[in-house]
């Protein structure tokens, strides 16, 4: 792709590190100008420094309705209109059945449900028609596993937001389509390790993915840039897998 986002402003939340920082990089390559949002002032301001270019960081916490309407107010003042909402920003804390806490589950509800319906409805009167949503799931919304229920079932519930949004939307013309991550290399991921070397963390990870090895930050940035796209223009409601084949075996 070679400037396939020129003129469309996008903004996306969990946007300072990992997936979301790779696709600010990406977007901004492909002619966008970018809004980025993050709960933390100093990642922000370290990815405005490595990303440069026409970028705007905004601190939210997407599980704060007064923080969301603040990201929208500064979007509304410096671009007028948002093309692309990315809408990234979610938590992974594995925890056994056994152990799991009621903070456990609120903390997983408020920024992964909560959270994203909120980014999404909130945005919409900045979305012009023809406009395109992007959710970020997770392979584990799809396959699962032993300390990850939580978690995957606030990825599910991404998904099936994303069947019902579309068919709202419709009358606008404004495409919804999820993408779905196996185990990708990002500072979230890393923060998983434990008392295990990173290393060999992601090494007892990539052993579980049909090709050996994880998905790297910038794989997944390419496939939500292509889905931003007017290329994808005929893609609504799909639930694209950015996982190696993971959720398949």
């Amino acid at each position: 792709m070679s400037g396939v986002l020129v003129g469309k402003t996008a903004v996306i939340t969990g946007g300072s590190t990992g997936i979301g920082l790779a696709t600010a990089r990406r977007f901004l390559k492909e002619g966008a100008s970018v809004v980025i949002a993050g709960r933390r002032r100093a990642e922000l301001d370290q990815a405005v420094a490595d990303l440069g270019g026409d970028v705007v960081a905004v601190q939210a916490d997407v599980s704060k309705a007064d923080d969301l309407d603040h990201l929208y107010a500064r979007v509304g003042e410096t671009r007028g209109r948002i093309d692309v909402l990315f809408a990234n920003a979610s938590i992974a804390q594995p925890q056994g059945l056994d152990a799991v806490t009621e903070d456990l589950v609120d903390r997983h509800l408020d920024i992964n449900v909560k959270g994203l319906i909120l980014t999404v409805s909130k945005a919409l009167p900045l979305i012009p028609d023809g406009g395109s949503i992007i959710v970020t799931s997770s392979a584990d919304g799809v396959k699962g596993g032993p300390g990850r229920s939580v978690y995957s079932a606030t990825k599910a519930a991404g998904r099936n937001f994303v069947r019902s949004w579309l068919q709202e939307l419709a009358g606008r013309r404004i495409r919804v389509n999820a993408v779905s991550p196996g185990y990708t290399e990002t500072p979230g991921l890393a923060n998983l390790a434990g008392d295990l070397k990173v290393s060999e963390f992601y090494g007892r990870l990539a052993a579980q993915m049909p090709a050996g090895r994880n998905i790297q930050p910038d794989e997944v940035a390419a496939a939500v840039t292509f889905l931003a796209s007017d290329d994808a223009g005929g893609i609504n409601g799909i639930d694209l897998a950015v996982d190696g084949g993971f959720a398949q075996t």
